[in-house]
């Protein structure tokens, strides 16, 4: 059966400058946030507990008010400081951690609650559509404990799209689940959400969940979205140092950006970087002295490099290793080290780097 897309191509969801407070706490919980999602496109929202990332999701759905900034579904305002459409007006769809299915009825009945308002028939057909969409059309008949956690998962989102939201919220919606599954269920969820042509925005703390389903991912810290961008960018350019530090494996080691023969070089520890297309002149420091950020898949261990380093940590990655490294100069680093070199604790190997993206931020006080 073709699915055809149950939504308008022209919604989209635009947040500007938001603020929402809770009373008795003396910060905001989000502070200015803005990032827009066009229709069909799934945004994540990631960062540490207590970041304010489910705040502002329940803001979008209606569930908390903004005490400033906009927030507009479709066109239409839905939040601001003087205006709050009522999350049940906003025809938004949410699926919970705990799924939220009744025990007591079967898959196609927990399908159905949300679509009381259309005829049986119609209301039979709609419960079908979503159910093949997301793989459960053979299972219709099953009650939720008869299923496994995935399973349940997928009934909840069944459940959610059927009524035709114009945007699905999913907080931490795979939490519960193993966590072989979550990554696994990511990419099943993301092809459901586009073969339904939906419009989402999840929040998860899982970075691997966040680039399996989402097409931009906004990193929060602290109440503020410190950059909202493809995963890509998150790793490799990432906008602030937090970013830098929460996303993949890395580290800041000491850096001095210099003009030298009409090109910009930069002196680390490992030796210098040259070909820096990306890289800051000289002049954004004072004397040129900053933190570079050096990923994990920056250093490449090569036996004949004249910079060696002692491995102070390891850790068995199936097809790698990542070691955790200590130069002379004191500096650690970080390297994926493919797992047919087992190099012992302690041991000193060679190390060099391979920088594409050069990333500096301000050199942080000692």
């Amino acid at each position: 059966m073709r699915i055809v897309s149950i939504y308008n191509l022209g919604m989209f969801l635009e947040i500007s400058q938001l603020c929402v407070h809770y009373a008795g706490r003396p910060q905001a919980a989000v502070n200015g946030a803005s990032f827009s999602m066009e229709a069909g496109e799934i945004g994540v929202l990631i960062g540490p507990s207590g970041c304010g990332k489910t705040t502002l999701l329940r803001a979008v759905a209606g569930l908390e008010r903004a005490q400033s900034g906009r927030i507009t579904l479709a066109g239409e305002l839905v939040s601001s400081e003087h205006a709050h459409v009522p999350a049940e007006a906003r025809r938004i769809g949410m699926v919970f951690q705990d799924y939220a299915l009744f025990p007591h009825l079967d898959v196609q009945r927990n399908v159905a609650f949300g679509l009381t308002h259309l005829p049986a028939a119609e209301r039979r057909q709609r419960v079908l559509e979503v159910l093949e969409l997301v793989g459960l059309a053979e299972s219709q008949h099953l009650h939720p404990h008869q299923l496994s956690g995935g399973q349940q998962q997928r009934v909840a989102l069944a459940r959610a799209l059927a009524p035709k939201p114009r945007l699905l919220l999913l907080d931490e919606p795979f939490s519960n689940l193993d966590v072989d599954l979550r990554e696994r269920l990511a990419h099943e969820v993301r092809g459901i959400l586009k073969a339904a042509g939906a419009t989402a925005l999840f929040v998860t703390h899982d970075q691997l969940e966040a680039f399996a389903i989402g097409d931009h991912i906004g990193v929060m810290h602290g109440g503020q979205l410190q950059q909202w961008d493809e995963a890509y960018a998150l790793y490799h350019r990432p906008a602030t140092r937090f970013v830098a530090n929460f996303i993949g494996h890395g580290v800041f080691a000491h850096a001095q950006i210099q003009q030298q023969d009409g090109s910009v070089v930069v002196h680390t520890a490992l030796g210098d970087l040259t070909d820096m297309d990306e890289c800051p002149m000289p002049s954004a420091y004072p004397n040129g002295l900053c933190d570079v950020l050096l990923r994990a898949d920056d250093i490449v261990h090569d036996d004949a490099a004249p910079v060696k380093a002692q491995i102070l940590r390891k850790a068995f990655r199936g097809s790698e290793f990542l070691y955790t490294l200590k130069l002379p100069s004191g500096e650690s680093l970080m390297a994926h080290v493919p797992s047919h070199h087992d190099h012992d604790i302690g041991e000193w190997i060679g190390i060099r780097a391979e920088v594409d993206h050069v990333v500096t931020f301000a050199r942080e006080p000692a």
